[in-house]
């Protein structure tokens, strides 16, 4: 019996006016598998990753969650789909206004003052995932370095324990030892937590650390995917010449 994907598009297509951003998305993540999706800018990863969270809406495809199709959902049973995802976004987007362990918790609570101890006991919790100690729970954001908020942003995005986790750019800003330390990271929380893990990246060392599998999204359409391992002799152009670094021949 073959497993139902944890998550899958078929055949997605975006259009803004007369930008065709997705042509014609199809992909598929199983159970417990972390995947890579590499490409350049303006490939459509962004776009791609909005319309699984339902912050667009594709023009075209299906998107399904353990077999849910979320296109075709009301508006209530999107909201409990949405439940299984977390999100670790580009920039961290920590709210400056409040401390560390709030942010941590702020999907548990909505932004309310709720069960402090309770939630500061959650927040402890983790911040010792990502191997942040208790000295940080009552810091702002400003307080911290930029791998410190990104650990941060990691710990608020596995707080409420999600199935899928969606990791933008996550190495983006950091040095190499600061984007080692969060890619080692995501690597245990997948392992540990048996999460389902979905990266968009140019960053090559990132996606071969972190992923099972590596998928490339080139004007608007996956053109390989494959074992992160098979990465180098691929047999597509496209794929080795982002691989490695090397400008598009001219035309």
């Amino acid at each position: 019996m073959t497993e139902t994907p944890k998550l899958a598009l078929d055949h997605v297509a975006k259009r803004f006016g007369s930008n065709q951003v997705l042509r014609d998305v199809t992909l598929s993540v199983a159970p417990g598998e972390s995947l890579a999706i590499i490409g350049g800018s303006g490939s459509g990863k962004s776009v791609m990753l909005k319309c699984i969270l339902g912050l667009v809406e594709p023009d075209a495809g299906t998107i399904r969650v353990d077999g849910e199709d979320m296109t075709a959902m009301r508006a209530a049973d999107r909201e409990r789909i949405r439940t299984k995802f977390g999100m670790l976004f580009q920039g961290g987007a920590l709210f400056d206004s409040l401390p560390v362990w709030r942010n941590v918790t702020f999907s548990l609570t909505q932004g309310r003052m709720l069960r402090k101890r309770e939630m500061r006991d959650i927040a402890r919790e983790n911040l010792e995932r990502v191997n942040l100690g208790g000295d940080v729970l009552d810091l702002y954001p400003a307080e911290l370095s930029g791998g410190m908020q990104k650990r941060v942003a990691l710990a608020r995005a596995i707080a409420p324990r999600p199935e899928i986790i969606f990791f933008d750019e996550p190495t983006t800003g950091l040095d190499p030892i600061r984007a080692s330390v969060i890619n080692d990271l995501i690597v245990e929380l997948v392992e540990d937590l048996g999460v389902t893990a979905v990266t968009i990246t140019h960053d090559m060392k990132s996606a071969r650390r972190v992923a099972h599998r590596v998928a490339m999204l080139y004007e608007g359409e996956i053109i390989w995917t494959g074992p992160v391992d098979t990465l180098d002799d691929c047999g597509n152009p496209h794929v080795e010449r982002f691989v490695k670094g090397v400008a598009q021949p001219a035309e």
